[in-house]
């Protein structure tokens, strides 16, 4: 099973859409892992994580041919994770297609927002909640709720395939009580787990800055969630967060946790 992470930037990016700050600064002019673009992943070629704003870039860049997918895991209702307008263009009058090409999973606000756009379209959709797994081809998927929306069910996601077990955890503060008990049920060999807030702290507990990256990883570890062969790298990274890809690795290398570029591509 692989991971190739499309987007490692948080809601607008890196440089930010409109950021003058230092770290846009320094990523306009020697770009590289430096450009952000918005958060989302894609397993196996085939099983697409979120569809940003970006996701047309993302393709073309990486030479991904979208008809490969055969299912969209949505993990919140935020802009830059749920581009609705653009899941029109995957059908007629701009293709031939009739029906929307892949299975749609995503939560209740996710799917209302879909349905109200599209009430009338040929369109799979299954709604998802935390902790109830499901089935999609060779794919165990099994959303856990995370830190994110105080009234929304927002997910992190663990997948698995041929013995092989990931969690993509994407906009999320600590979790629950109840999420980290329920992953001692979990051996995991990849998390993929956001740092949007770099060296600094937030008012808003949604999301992560590396030393909560590096408390939450060492909890894993001392469970033995992640066991001494695991991977951990890291995604989501805001340009508030004062770090440059150099000073990422410079921060988590003594951790053994990878920072995330758009289009790194993880075999586990």
């Amino acid at each position: 099973m692989n991971i190739r992470l499309l987007g490692t930037g948080a809601a607008d990016g890196i440089p930010g859409f409109f950021g003058n700050d230092s770290v846009s600064r320094y990523a306009r002019a020697h770009g590289g892992k430096d450009i952000r673009t918005r958060t989302a992943a894609l397993v196996d070629g085939v099983l697409k994580i979120d569809f940003p704003p970006d996701t047309l870039m993302q393709s073309q860049r990486d030479s991904l041919d979208p008809l490969d997918w055969t299912g969209l895991i949505f993990t919140h209702s935020d802009d830059d994770h749920v581009a609705v307008n653009e899941l029109q263009y995957a059908l007629f009058p701009f293709t031939d297609l009739d029906h929307l090409p892949y299975t749609i999973y995503a939560n209740r606000q996710v799917c209302e927002e879909i349905l109200t756009r599209y009430p009338d379209w040929p369109i799979e959709i299954f709604e998802s909640k935390s902790f109830d797994g499901f089935v999609h081809g060779p794919y165990k998927v099994m959303p856990i709720k995370a830190t994110h929306i105080e009234d929304e069910d927002c997910h992190n996601l663990i997948i698995e395939k041929d013995g092989k077990v990931m969690l993509y955890a994407t906009d999320t503060g600590i979790w629950p009580a109840v999420t980290f008990e329920f992953l001692k049920n979990y051996r995991l060999d990849l998390l993929v787990i956001e740092c949007t807030d770099g060296f600094n702290e937030s008012v808003y507990n949604g999301h992560l800055n590396i030393q909560a990256v590096i408390k939450v990883v060492n909890i894993l570890r001392a469970e033995g969630i992640l066991h001494e062969k695991s991977r951990v790298v890291t995604t989501h990274h805001g340009h508030h967060g004062d770090a440059n890809h150099q000073d990422l690795i410079n921060a988590f290398a003594p951790h053994q946790i990878e920072p995330g570029f758009d289009g790194m591509l993880i075999e586990i």
